[in-house]
């Protein structure tokens, strides 16, 4: 039996239309993606010295700074003196591509034996397999005047291999002293992946040298 004309014409109109609006309707998008995380911008490095010092304290030197882009922020402990803490923060500038020169300007506050503000900087120039890197600072002691001095650490280094660098190293520090104003060392050190492990021995002509031992870590 066929459909009355009125309803037969009734559902070819509604068949058109469903069609109409499913050609006219925006097509649904996709599920979105969870988007991965953006990788730490933060970049870290904790390292401890140990100083084996012939008649005289040993001790260890403890170093954390932290990077993000321009600002770099580092905090010592026993460098500018024993007992002694320092905190610091920085600029981050860096030039050049096979000669590549680094540095760092840095404002500094020493609080413990020695209590004093110190600017300083940290630079580096590198070409290829070798490195020659200061790290600086005048210490102007807000207790005694006379207290006030000038640090440095003086590394040259040469990397035959990407895990192994040797070189030479001075140094001029309050932390420990000796007959001479500069220490002078020789240095060979170790890295495996973010680690790296270094031994310095300074005044290797005198009867009883110092050795500082240092171990390295980046995350």
């Amino acid at each position: 039996m066929k459909p009355p004309r009125p309803f037969a014409a009734l559902l070819f109109s509604a068949v058109l239309t469903c069609g109409a609006f499913a050609q006219e309707a925006p097509p649904v998008p996709p599920p979105k993606v969870p988007v991965a995380a953006s990788a730490n911008p933060w970049q870290y490095n904790f390292t401890v010295d140990g100083y084996v010092v012939p008649n005289a304290q040993s001790y260890v030197n403890p170093t954390f700074t932290a990077n993000r882009n321009w600002l770099h922020l580092e905090a010592r402990y026993n460098s500018e003196n024993l007992y002694t803490g320092s905190l610091w923060a920085g600029y981050n500038f860096s030039a050049g591509k096979k000669l590549v020169l680094d540095i760092t300007p840095m404002i500094g506050g020493v609080f413990g034996r020695t209590t004093g503000i110190a600017p300083g900087c940290e630079a580096s120039l590198t070409y290829k397999k070798v490195e020659l890197s200061i790290t600086n600072e005048y210490v102007f002691d807000t207790s005694h005047s006379s207290g006030s001095f000038y640090y440095s650490w003086v590394p040259l280094t040469y990397s035959p291999l990407s895990w192994l660098r040797v070189g030479l190293v001075a140094e001029h520090t309050k932390a420990f002293q000796t007959s001479l104003s500069i220490q002078r060392g020789l240095l060979v050190g170790f890295s495996h992946k973010k680690a790296e492990f270094t031994t310095y021995l300074f005044d290797p002509g005198q009867a009883d040298p110092t050795v500082v031992l240092e171990v390295g870590f980046s995350f």
